[in-house]
Formats: structure tokens, sequence, C-alpha cells
């Protein structure tokens, strides 16, 4: 395991610090000024650009900014080691992540109630696709710097992993409720996602693992040609048509509109709890580390 033992003065920082209140609402005030600032200043470089940089970047400013004013220690601080554990749990979060969304779209079209049509017209390239590909992990990336990061974890060690996680994952919901074509299960499911992955942050005490999920669950449903949070990537030349109705398929929002989603997604969540996950040290949140429970 990759870790190190925790110092005496990272087990007392959050206590000798500003209120916790203090430093949340200073890492909200960046993150809003982020959103609202920085992807408008970014329109010269397309929609698709402008949005996901824009997202990373405020995520990673809200985080940087807080840590180092209030807590003065550097941003992998917040679960962005560089170790072997944390290439592990990136790994492992893509691999479940992307093989939850896999299957989830495999089932229809082994039943017959979905298909793989062609798109007319449709032309791109690997330079294409690897653009998407790495749009969509710097999309997942800013999002979980914003929703599970310093502000989360500081969360987590004052009030406690429960009563963080859930209201946390309404406000993750929530945020997806402007998305094109939202609907009341597309919601729900995004805020089963959000107690997901706040308890793949528990687990793994890192980002990587949450970021894995995310990113994995992410790629798959636009290279099967399904939507994306109500969102349409075009990235190969079929699209994914179903036999269900939209209460299963979850319409034009995509699959995580839908109540198939919704059994993955909890399936996700006992397959997460049985996997070989690399625990490491939590320095926003120290009382994690002591002991070593797992959740």
């Amino acid at each position: 395991m990759d870790v190190q033992p925790l110092a005496p003065e990272d087990r007392k920082a959050p206590e000798t610090r500003m209120s916790v209140v203090i430093r949340v609402v200073f890492f909200l005030a960046v993150a809003l000024s982020g959103l609202i600032i920085i992807a408008p200043l970014l329109d010269f470089l397309g929609p698709v650009v402008a949005g996901t940089a824009g997202l990373c970047a405020t995520g990673l400013l809200a985080n940087l900014l807080t840590i180092m004013i209030f807590d003065r220690r550097p941003l992998a601080d917040i679960g962005l080691q560089g170790t072997r554990a944390s290439l592990i749990n990136f790994v492992l979060g893509l691999a479940l992540g992307g093989g939850a969304a896999l299957f989830m779209l495999l089932a229809p079209l082994l039943a017959g109630t979905g298909h793989l049509v062609q798109r007319l017209g449709f032309q791109s390239t690997s330079l294409t696709l690897a653009f998407y590909l790495f749009t969509l992990l710097v999309a997942a990336t800013g999002e979980e710097l914003i929703f599970r990061g310093y502000a989360f974890q500081l969360l987590v060690e004052k009030m406690g992993p429960f009563a963080t996680i859930l209201p946390i994952s309404v406000i993750f919901g929530v945020a997806h409720a402007a998305n094109p074509h939202s609907s009341r299960v597309g919601v729900l499911n995004t805020v089963i996602w959000g107690v997901l992955l706040g308890y793949s942050f528990l687990r793994s005490r890192d980002l990587w693992l949450p970021i894995g999920l995310h990113f994995g669950w992410n790629i798959v449903l636009p290279l099967f040609g399904v939507n994306l949070s109500g969102l349409t990537i075009e990235i190969t030349r079929y699209s994914y048509q179903w036999d269900l109705s939209p209460i299963w398929s979850g319409g034009d929002y995509g699959p995580e509109g839908g109540l198939l989603a919704t059994i993955f997604v909890v399936a996700l969540f006992f397959a997460l709890m049985r996997a070989p996950v690399k625990p490491q040290i939590a320095r926003v949140a120290p009382s994690l580390n002591d002991p070593f429970d797992e959740f």
C-alpha cells in the first residue's frame, strides 16, 4: 500500500484553521465565480472545449486557492497523489464504471430491444475520437474536483461521511437538472451516482477512484451512440435505438434518464463494495485514516 503515516500536525490542521463555514463558503465563491467567468473567456475555442476546460479549470482553481490559503498545503493533499495506488484506483474505477455502462447497453442488444443503426454521412477520424475522449476525461475530473474535492472532504471530516454525502449528492443531481431533456428519473439517477462517487472516495481516500468511475461510464455511452446526460456526442458511426419505453431507456436524455440505468448503478455500488481498492492517506479528512476501516 503506497501510503505514509500521517504527521501529527496534519491531523490537527482542520481544527486549528479558520472555521469550516468560512472555508466552504470561500470554496463555493471561487467555484461559482469560475463557472461564470472562465468558460465564457474560452468561448473562442468552441463550446465543447470552453465548457469542459472551464469546468476543470474552475475545480482546480477552487481547490488550489482554498487549500493553499487556509491550510498551506499542496493541491495533491485533496487526493491527487501520484502513487502506484493512485494508478491502480484510477484503472479500477475506469473498469468498473465502463463495465457497468457496457453491460447496461449490451443487455438490450442481446435481448433484441436495442439496435445499433448506422448514421448516414458520418465522418470521423482517430484524432476526433481521441479529442472527445480527452474532453470527457477533463469534464469528469472537473466535476469530481468541485463535488468531491476540498469542501466535500472538509465536510466529511467535520460532519461525518453520511451526513455529507447525501446533501452533496442531491446538489450534484440538481445541477444536472438544467441539461437538455432532463427528467425526474435522470435527476434521481444522478443523485444515486453522487452517493456512489462519494462512497468511492471513502473507500479509496483519493479522487482517482471517483474520477475513474466517472470517466469510465462517460466514455462508453457516446461510443455506443447514446446521449450522455442529455448531450449528443457523435464520435462513432452508429447510433443506439431502443424498443423500450422512455421510462426504461431514458428517451432523449440518454440511458441515465431511465430505470435501466438505476438498476446497473445500484449493481455497481455492490461491485464497488467488493472491489480491491487501494486506500490512501486522506489529509483533509484525516479521521478516515484512524483506524483503516473499510466502508
